[in-house]
């Protein structure tokens, strides 16, 4: 038995993967366990989690892979200094000491960090490092259902590479092509997620969200001035407009002055048309420039399966564009695509490529519906809860599957917790918030009531396999919540001539099909399939809501409020639930009404966590 454990750390969205004789055991997110959003720290609770599933000690793990290399990060630091000099020297003195104190010498930091979990544990040779986009590449590629396939990373950067084009087949991948920093379509992205006021590394999926509400009128003005994308799809950013090389933002006042406004401070600036255009301007580039870079990969090494990893495969809306166009037979997108997923692929690299071990290919996919993370036994839930001074009832599972359908039936929002925690940024029906799609209330209750965000923000809804193309215009299995796609027509409710003059945020009330909280401004929605072998209990339960209202839909959101990590245990679950307007509570077999709590237990989570 070999076991490999991969780490990513110190960058944002740190994890931990263990993989035993090359299959995936055990992964999970630092955020969950510290309960700090995309923390970047050494995932000491990720590592000690994984190990504990696998009931192994440090020691006894075979080799250690950190999913990228340090000195080529730092050789890109240097280097971009000496390019821009004496532009950045604020920022290069800003970052210089903690490189030169911790980053530089990360095998011995990350050494004496392992030795924190196991004190016997004194093999520094065990400790790998990989490539950040091969990391990518591999977390891609190796689970995936393909025996070859052509692998696209794109996210902000890695060591050098932004973007990269990699062929896999069976237990062997090779990177055949590169777009260098400071060109990146990740950082363009992050540049307009930072100039309409949301924050970098998170708030990219708002920006993603708002788009709809607006027209891609700024389109000619990013092509002609920001980005020179050639046919193949490659491209190169005019550095005159932003400022992430060389300062502490990321765009500057040339941009200020292209667009004719400055960033927006979410502090105290609302949201506009003019933001809304923008943001609508740069999905439309990145949609366009990602549909180019794929019909040209395909042209040119003929083969027909396409994987996805990197934070700019987090895109659904892109996604389903290159699903749309049929490009590829087959796509298949990694659910912790963004760094967490590095993790995984980093000891998926190792244990394949530097190891040649052989590779199994499974057919649907090697991710366990990505249900990778902790879980709770009834006996630890009860007694949970109980610390807490909740009140709850234990229900079997044919009454608690009967009672919450018939209370999503009535339109009340469940905290839905059940088996495995997610790895990735989806809650996937493990840690979920569930709602009645048909409701026209819903989405903005959800939005505003239990999660404390932007009215705007779009809901997933969560779809029986077996009915997915009687209710969306996709025919492929999208378990990850990574593709988007529209509702069929004959579900759309048309618009009057008066709804149809409306603009922006107006948009937002108008009902547009038979199940509006899922249904974007666009009609498009962001698609989960469901399925008995991966999600027994979710799937009986949607199955019970479709029995009761004729609808096999759910509203689909992550258990958390605005800026809070997705919940992990019961007691993050209780507290969430405490402090927002949920309904009910359903953990394990235990069923909890918020009228029956005591009301000295309510918490004040508005303003809890800082705003993401």
């Amino acid at each position: 038995m070999k076991s490999i454990l991969g780490i990513s750390a110190f960058y944002h969205d740190s994890a931990a993967t263990l993989i035993i004789d090359g299959k995936i055991i055990a992964a999970a997110q630092e955020e969950r366990f510290t309960r700090i959003k995309h923390d970047s720290n050494y995932p000491f609770n990720a590592i000690e989690f994984v190990l504990k599933y696998a009931n192994l000690k440090l020691q006894n793990i075979d080799h250690i892979v950190f999913y990228e290399k340090p000195f080529l990060k730092f050789e890109r630091l240097l280097e971009t200094y000496v390019a821009f000099a004496p532009h950045g020297f604020q920022s290069f003195c800003k970052a210089m000491p903690i490189w030169l104190k911790e980053k530089l010498f990360q095998k011995k930091l990350i050494f004496n960090k392992l030795k924190s979990h196991d004190e016997k544990f004194d093999n520094e040779d065990k400790i790998y490092f990989s490539d950040h986009h091969l990391s990518h590449a591999a977390s891609a590629f190796f689970p995936s259902p393909f025996e070859e396939s052509i692998i696209l990373t794109a996210d902000g950067v890695g060591e050098w590479a932004t973007t990269t084009v990699a062929i896999g087949k069976g237990n062997n991948l090779e990177i055949k092509k590169e777009i260098h920093f400071p060109h990146s379509l990740g950082l363009l992205y992050s540049a307009f997620t930072y100039y309409t006021g949301f924050k970098v590394n998170s708030g990219e999926y708002k920006l993603m969200g708002l788009a709809p509400y607006g027209k891609p009128i700024y389109e000619n003005k990013i092509l002609n001035h920001l980005i020179d994308v050639k046919e193949d799809g490659s491209f190169r950013l005019n550095q005159k407009f932003f400022n992430y090389a060389t300062g502490l933002t990321m765009t500057n006042n040339n941009f200020d002055s292209l667009f004719g406004q400055k960033a927006r401070d979410a502090t105290k600036d609302n949201l506009t048309q003019f933001h809304m255009d923008i943001a609508a301007s740069i999905q439309k580039v990145t949609e366009d420039i990602v549909i180019k870079i794929t019909k040209s990969i395909k042209d040119e090494y003929k083969i027909n399966n396409l994987c996805l990893a990197g934070g700019v495969a987090l895109n659904c809306v892109a996604n389903g564009k290159i699903l749309k166009q049929k490009i590829f037979d087959n796509i298949w997108v990694q659910p912790a695509a963004g760094d967490a997923g590095g993790s995984l692929g980093a000891a998926l690299a190792l244990w394949h490529i530097e190891q040649k071990n052989p590779r199994k290919v499974m057919s649907c996919d090697d991710m366990q519906g990505s249900f990778l993370g902790p879980k709770y036994n009834q006996k630890e839930i009860e007694e949970e809860l109980s610390n807490l001074g909740a009140n709850f009832k234990i229900l079997n599972e044919d009454d608690l599957i009967e009672q919450t359908a018939h209370d999503l039936s009535l339109g009340e929002a469940v905290g839905w917790f059940q088996g495995r925690m997610e790895f990735g940024p989806r809650a996937l029906g493990a840690r979920s918030i569930l709602g009645d799609p048909r409701s026209s209330e819903m989405q903005k209750n959800l939005n505003l009531k239990i999660k404390f965000r932007e009215s705007f923000r779009p809901f997933a809804p969560s779809i029986l396999w077996e009915d997915l193309k009687e209710w969306f215009d996709i025919e492929v299995d999208s378990p990850y919540m990574l593709m988007v796609a529209k509702i069929k027509d004959n579900k759309i409710i048309s618009m009057n001539k008066d709804q149809e003059k409306l603009f922006g945020i107006d948009k937002l009330n108008v009902k547009r099909s038979e199940i509006p909280a899922v249904t974007h401004v666009d009609y498009s929605a962001r698609i989960q399939t469901v399925h008995k072998d991966t999600n027994k209990r979710y799937f009986k339960l949607l199955n019970k809501f479709k029995e009761k209202t004729n609808c096999p839909v759910l509203v689909n959101t992550s258990f958390n409020v605005r800026g809070e990590p997705i919940v992990n245990t019961p007691v993050d679950a209780f507290n969430c639930f405490m402090g927002n307007e949920l309904d009910k509570l359903v953990i394990g077999n235990c069923y909890l009404e918020k009228a029956k709590q005591n009301k000295s237990l309510i918490k004040d989570y508005k303003n809890k966590f800082e705003n993401d």
